[in-house]
């Protein structure tokens, strides 16, 4: 297999919040040529003629990408099509497909499987795939690996070399994330790692760590698992707070107050509490724990049922039935009933500022209030559309005739809200901690928010606007 990396002919599959940034910053380098391939499905097909003509199908705030797209389709270098045969002269292939889990959360690996086959159909000896779609722990080998190689009639490790390396992007700073956080590299053999390492030194700044495919794919579900469990504790200690008339927030600014010692670091380490929420989106947290727990019940060699993780899940999946708990509290305490309410929802993206809807919480609290309440409209300033989902551009017009607003996603729009403005409102729900519960007390509303207790006001609300944790990632 060739080992120069510095002339390429590189395809990346899939023009998702990965694949576009990917090859995008691919193309940019000297003597890279890259070819993106993009399914023509109803719901992304028009990515592949937006892209050709230099534009960016990822709204929001994206430092560079636009331009970056923009730059390197003008110069030649980056192109999308819908026609897997580009393979055939590819030196490295890289696979961004969607994984996801379903409602019993087994992985759906239809698209992967699907461009494995095709991509073995297709491939030259000496190619290089990489698969960076995270999966469940033994995929690369036990899935990817035999359709590849049936298709192909090559070996793995031999005649091309497997990959899994797995991205850390976060929506708003793909770009910056992808050259500054380090990488880790797993191969099928030393060669494949070695290799691959190589190859992502022309894009990556930042460190590199080699290791295997499978203990490559472990620390991918595992990293985002860390996050959900952590994000579960805070949400259950805003639980707690709830019930005990305190506020979350000012229990958490003390935990966190708790410093590292530079003098002995180890006997004296620093915590650092998580914001709770309205529920956890995006592509990853949502379904990595059971990724993570598919692979250990299939491919681990004894039994063990992972209790703390999974009841985290759990725990970020009820977030979106306390929210309605706590709307039908607010409407009740001004004599509004839930059926009879008009609902204004603020925010179906799952991130401050960006288009990105996967796995939002606000579709099963919309879904548990559409046939409840009397009008239920969603509101937000980057999603123009969402199926099933009544969703209003205009914020005054969302607003308008609404007896109750709840915030589900911290968009700058909604930082400061008049309450003046409010009209016929008369409750507020806050998801987010963005409303100071004294303000929207005194102007008359009847507030509720996510670990703030009834009994306590809110003295820290503001101290706590800029300390948030790191979004969810891909």
């Amino acid at each position: 297999m060739s080992g120069d990396l510095t002339n390429l002919e590189i395809v990346v599959i899939g023009m998702g919040y990965v694949g576009i940034p990917t090859a995008a910053m691919l193309a940019n380098v000297e003597g890279f040529n890259v070819i993106g391939v993009q399914r023509r499905s109803k719901r992304s097909g028009w990515k592949i003629d937006y892209l050709n003509a230099g534009k960016c199908p990822i709204k929001g705030n994206e430092p560079g990408l636009a331009e970056l797209i923009k730059k390197e389709v003008k110069k030649g270098s980056f192109k999308v099509t819908d026609n897997m045969s580009v393979c055939k002269k590819a030196d490295v292939i890289l696979i961004d497909v969607q994984t996801p889990v379903d409602e019993n959360h087994v992985p759906q690996y239809s698209s992967l499987k699907e461009v494995s086959q095709a991509v073995g159909r297709y491939m030259k000896k000496g190619a290089m795939i990489i698969i960076e779609s995270t999966v469940a722990p033994g995929t690369t080998n036990y899935v990817v690996k035999p359709i590849v190689e049936e298709a192909s009639g090559m070996k793995a490790g031999e005649d091309f070399n497997l990959v899994f390396s797995y991205e850390r992007v976060t929506v708003g700073r793909l770009l910056h994330n992808m050259r500054y956080m380090p990488r880790i590299v797993g191969g099928l053999t030393p060669k494949c790692t070695q290799r691959g390492v190589k190859f992502y030194r022309n894009i990556v700044k930042a460190k590199l760590f080699p290791t295997d495919c499978l203990t490559a794919e472990v620390a991918k579900v595992t990293e985002n698992t860390y996050r959900d469990v952590n994000i579960a504790f805070a949400n259950e200690i805003a639980l707690v707070c709830e019930s005990l008339g305190v506020n979350v927030h000012e229990v958490r600014r003390f935990v966190n107050s708790l410093p590292n010692d530079p003098s002995d670091p180890a006997k004296n380490p620093y915590r650092m509490m998580h914001i709770p929420g309205a529920g956890v989106g995006g592509h990853c947290l949502p379904k990595d724990p059971w990724l993570l727990n598919y692979g250990l019940n299939v491919y681990g060699t004894f039994e063990f049922a992972p209790k703390i993780l999974m009841e985290s899940r759990r725990i970020n999946d009820f977030m979106p039935q306390h929210m309605k708990d706590l709307i039908e509290e607010a409407l009740g305490e001004k004599g509004v009933k839930l059926e009879d309410a008009r609902v204004c929802i603020l925010g179906i993206a799952f991130l401050a500022d960006s288009d990105d809807t996967r796995n939002t919480p606000t579709l099963p609290l919309y879904n548990l209030l559409k046939d409840v309440c009397k009008e239920v409209v969603v509101h937000d300033p980057f999603v123009k559309e969402f199926e099933e989902v009544v969703l209003i551009s205009d914020l005054a017009e969302a607003l308008r005739n609404k007896d109750c607003i709840v915030i589900m996603t911290r968009h700058k729009e909604y930082l400061n809200i008049h309450l003046d403005r409010l009209k016929t409102i008369v409750a507020i729900v806050d998801g987010r901690n963005i409303l100071n519960p004294e303000d929207c007390e005194k102007a008359g509303f009847s507030y509720r928010g996510v670990g703030v207790g009834k009994t306590r006001a809110s003295k820290d609300h503001h101290a706590e606007h800029e300390d948030q944790p790191i979004p969810d990632k891909e």
